[in-house]
């Protein structure tokens, strides 16, 4: 039987919640993305349902990152103006923000890559269900939409590695800074890391403007999904 690609309601009452998450679970278990996939249209979770929730994911985590970033900058801010106190406590928190924003970002290529796992499967089968209409208009009408999926979905892949991109750049210059400081606890080496002050904002904000752009190319994206 023909599966229909218009996007189904994923909220289900807490008992079925249960048994997807457990069905799901035991997939994971055994590396079977197919069976995962059968798992979850059992309950009625199409592809494209789980396509559209893996992008609001990588969306969510791009905005924790674009925040993450934002605080590292702003302990950054704060230890380049240092003027007395505990220059140890000032560098645990500087290093607690690099690590933390490390973590942001593998959070974010992990979601970016679950998308493309998941859109080529969804993909993959819709065309192959074209040869199975009969009727040529709803084939073509098929077509037209999977074409337009796919063009609407490659714009947003771009945008999301395109910002994927700006972060190694800013945590390398954290990482810098997080080295020189731990090898240098004095104020002749804070005083040193305030000319790369200027630089580092200007990183970040570019890593600001590029997720935002990303995220509206992902909320555009899951409208998208939703009208189809």
């Amino acid at each position: 039987m023909m599966q229909s690609h218009r996007s189904l309601s994923i909220a289900t009452p807490k008992t079925t919640t249960a048994l997807v998450v457990a069905l799901v679970a035991l997939c994971l278990l055994a590396g079977c993305q197919t069976a995962q996939y059968k798992a979850l249209e059992s309950v009625g979770i199409e592809k494209r349902d789980i396509l559209a929730d893996r992008v609001e994911d990588a969306r969510d985590a791009q905005d924790d990152a674009k925040e993450q970033f934002v605080s590292a900058l702003d302990q950054f801010r704060a230890t380049v103006e240092f003027d007395g106190g505990d220059l140890e406590r000032m560098y645990d928190r500087l290093n607690g923000q690099y690590e933390r924003s490390v973590d942001r970002a593998e959070r974010v290529s992990d979601r970016i890559d679950a998308i493309e796992r998941v859109a080529e499967d969804l993909f993959e089968e819709w065309e192959d269900e074209l040869d199975q209409y009969q009727n040529p208009n709803l084939r073509a009408t098929s077509q037209d939409l999977l074409r337009d999926t796919q063009s609407r979905y490659r714009r947003m892949l771009s945008s999301m590695r395109s910002a994927e991109q700006t972060m190694p750049p800013v945590l390398e210059a954290f990482e810098d800074q997080v080295l020189f400081l731990k090898h240098n606890l004095n104020s002749r080496a804070v005083s040193a890391l305030r000319d790369e002050l200027g630089s580092i904002e200007n990183e970040t904000d570019a890593l600001v403007a590029a997720m935002e752009a990303s995220i509206a190319e992902a909320n555009e994206f899951i409208d998208s999904l939703q009208q189809g």
